[in-house]
C-alpha cells in the first residue's frame, strides 16, 4: 500500500504544506523513505470547520448507527492486512508479533465500544417524574444524560503506535460518545498513521458519516499540536505520553479563553511492594517476574514497574541475590525513539552520579541505533524521603530497589509517594490482612491498585482504570483504557418539565431503546 504523506481532511487528502519530515527506523538509524507534509494553519482551520459541522449531525447519531460506524472502522484496520504491520516494525522497531497484538487490541477495544452504544445504558438515564401536588412547593419533571462535549484533539502516542494512537483509546471513546475527531500523528510513526487514519476516513465515507468526523493531522514539532489545543472548536484533548508534553498542553487548555479539560496520562513509577513472609516462601519467583515486567517491551510502557520496596528481614539476602542473576540475566532493546533513549541514559546518569544509589546489575547489551541496556539501582528509604527524584519515572528498562527496615518505614515510603498510575502488594493472606493500613494508604495514591501480580499489561474492559492522582494524570476521576473513558468527552444534560415529543429517546416514558435507567430513585428497564 503505497503511503502518501499527506492530512486526511474529512473525506479529502490535502498536502497544502511545503515543509516535510522522515521517519527513522529506531533499528538502523536510516530515514525511511515517504516525505511526510507538515499541516498547516490553514489545513488545521479546515479539519477543525468541518469537524464542528459534523458535530451538529454526528452528536444526533443513534447508539446503532455510531456502533457500526466502530466496528466498520475496526473492519477497516483488519483489512490493511501484512501493509500495516510492515511499516509499524519498520518506524518502531517493535517486533511483529508485538504489533499483531496491538493490533487486536485496537479493534478489539472499537467493538467494545460499539457493544456497549448498542446496549445504550451507558448514557446513565436519570428520571425524576412530577408530583404537582407536592407541599409545600410542587416537584417538576426532571430527566438526565450524558451527551457529547464537541470536537475532540487526540494526541498519538509514541509507546502504542496502534492501541494509543490514531484509532486507539481517546479515539474510540471520542466517538463513541459523538465527538468528532481530529488527531495529531505521533512523528515517529507517520506511515501507521496515515494508513490507520485512512482506514477511518473510509470507515467514515461507508457508514455514511457526517464529512469531519475525523481528521488526521501531521507535524514533526510543537506547532501544530499546540495550535490544535488552542482553537476554540476543539472542547477536549486526550493525550498519552510524558510529563513535560501533557503539562503543556493543560496549560495552553487552561489558558485558553474557554478553558477545556485535557486527559493527560503522564506515566508512573508503578511502586511494588513485597511483604515479608511472600519474600521469604516466593522471592526467587517474584524476582523473575518483576525482572521480565520491568524489561517488558524495553520497558516502555506506562505500567513499568520503576520500583521496588522490600523489608530487610529473614529472606531479604537471598531475594537480593535473585533480583541481580535475573537482572543479568534479561537483554536490552531497540527503543522507539532516539528522544526516548537520550532521555532513559539521561535518567541513569543521575543515577549513577547520586551518592545515595548503588548499581547492582546490568543486562545485557544489544546492538541497535536506539538500543539501551536493562539497570537495576538500590538505594534505601531515607534517601527516597530525602530525594524525591529517586521516585520519579525514568522510561526504560530500569528500576530502584529501595531498602525498607520496618513496616513502618514501608509505610512511610507509601505515604510519602506522588500520584501514580498503579502500586502492586506482595504478600501471604495473613500478611495482607496485617498491612491493611498500607492498602488504606495506596488507594489515595494510585488508580489500580494490585494483588500479587505485575501492573504490564492493562486489561480493556468495563471496569478498567487507567489513570491516577497527579502527576501519573491531569484528572484522577478518568481513565483512558476501558469504557468509562467515554465520560472524558460527555457532560450532564437535565431536561425540566420537556413534552415527550422533545425528549430524547434515552428519557421517553415508553423508553424505546430498553435501557436501564435510574427512575425516581431506582434502576429499572420499564
Amino acid at each position: 500500500m503505497k503511503l502518501e504523506g499527506k492530512q486526511v481532511i474529512g473525506s479529502s487528502i490535502s498536502a497544502e504544506g511545503e515543509s516535510t519530515f522522515q521517519a527513522l527506523n529506531p533499528t538502523t538509524g536510516k530515514k525511511l523513505p515517504t516525505q511526510y507534509h507538515k499541516a498547516t494553519k490553514a489545513e488545521l482551520e479546515l479539519a477543525a470547520q468541518k469537524a464542528q459541522a459534523a458535530f451538529k449531525i454526528y452528536r444526533k447519531k443513534s447508539g446503532l448507527e455510531k456502533a457500526s460506524f466502530l466496528d466498520k472502522i475496526a473492519e477497516e484496520i483488519e483489512n490493511i492486512g501484512d501493509d500495516l504491520i510492515q511499516i509499524a516494525t519498520a518506524e518502531t522497531g517493535l517486533p511483529a508479533g508485538r504489533v499483531q497484538g496491538e493490533r487486536g487490541r485496537t479493534t478489539g477495544q472499537l467493538r467494545l465500544f460499539a457493544q456497549l452504544l448498542r446496549d445504550g445504558s451507558w448514557v446513565n438515564a436519570r428520571i425524576e417524574t412530577a408530583i404537582p401536588d407536592r407541599q409545600p412547593l410542587p416537584k417538576v419533571d426532571l430527566r438526565l444524560i450524558q451527551q457529547a462535549l464537541g470536537p475532540v484533539g487526540v494526541f498519538g502516542a509514541s509507546n502504542f503506535p496502534l492501541a494509543f494512537s490514531v484509532a486507539g483509546g481517546d479515539t474510540a471513546s471520542a466517538l463513541a460518545a459523538g465527538c468528532p475527531v481530529i488527531v495529531k500523528a505521533h512523528s515517529a510513526h507517520p506511515g501507521t498513521s496515515e494508513l490507520v487514519g485512512k482506514a477511518i476516513q473510509q470507515a467514515a465515507i461507508k457508514s455514511q458519516m457526517p464529512d469531519g468526523v475525523f481528521s488526521l493531522l501531521h507535524g514533526s514539532g510543537t506547532e501544530i499540536g499546540a495550535a490544535l489545543v488552542q482553537h476554540p472548536y476543539i472542547k477536549a484533548v486526550g493525550f498519552t505520553g510524558s510529563y513535560q508534553g501533557g503539562m503543556a498542553l493543560f496549560q495552553l487548555a487552561a489558558n485558553r479563553p474557554e478553558p477545556i479539560p485535557v486527559y493527560a496520562e503522564m506515566g508512573s513509577t508503578n511502586p511494588v511492594f513485597i511483604l515479608p513472609q511472600i519474600m521469604k516462601e516466593k522471592g526467587a519467583a517474584i524476582a523473575q517476574q518483576f525482572a521480565a515486567s520491568v524489561t517488558m517491551g524495553v520497558g516502555q510502557f506506562c505500567t513499568n514497574p520503576g520500583m521496588i520496596i522490600a523489608n530487610k528481614t529473614e529472606g531479604y539476602a537471598s531475594f537480593l541475590t535473585d533480583l541481580e542473576t535475573q537482572f543479568k540475566n534479561v537483554a536490552g532493546g531497540v527503543m522507539l525513539t532516539n528522544g526516548i533513549q537520550k532521555a532513559y541514559n539521561q535518567g541513569i546518569s543521575k543515577h549513577l552520579e547520586n551518592d545515595s544509589v548503588t548499581l547492582i546489575a546490568k543486562g545485557h547489551e544489544v546492538t541497535g541505533f536506539t538500543s539501551v541496556q536493562p539497570i537495576l539501582f538500590k538505594t534505601d528509604a531515607q534517601a527516597i524521603a530525602e530525594d524525591h527524584t529517586l521516585s520519579e519515572e525514568i522510561f526504560g528498562p530500569t528500576s530502584v530497589l529501595v531498602e525498607a527496615d520496618s513496616k513502618e518505614e514501608m509505610l512511610r515510603i507509601a505515604e510519602n509517594l506522588e500520584g501514580h498510575l498503579t502500586a502492586t502488594i506482595h504478600g501471604t493472606p495473613e500478611e495482607l490482612a496485617e498491612y491493611t493500613d498500607l492498602i488504606d494508604v495506596l488507594e489515595q495514591k494510585v488508580g489500580r491498585l494490585l494483588i500479587n501480580g505485575f501492573p504490564t499489561g492493562v486489561e480493556v474492559c468495563h471496569a478498567m482504570m487507567h489513570g491516577g492522582p497527579f502527576p501519573a494524570s491531569t484528572d484522577s476521576r478518568s481513565t483512558s483504557v476501558g469504557t468509562n473513558a467515554i465520560y472524558r468527552f460527555t457532560r450532564p444534560v437535565s431536561y425540566q418539565n420537556f413534552p415527550e415529543n422533545l425528549l430524547p429517546d434515552e428519557l421517553k416514558d415508553a423508553n424505546p431503546l430498553q435501557i436501564w435507567r435510574l427512575v425516581n430513585g431506582e434502576f429499572q428497564k420499564a
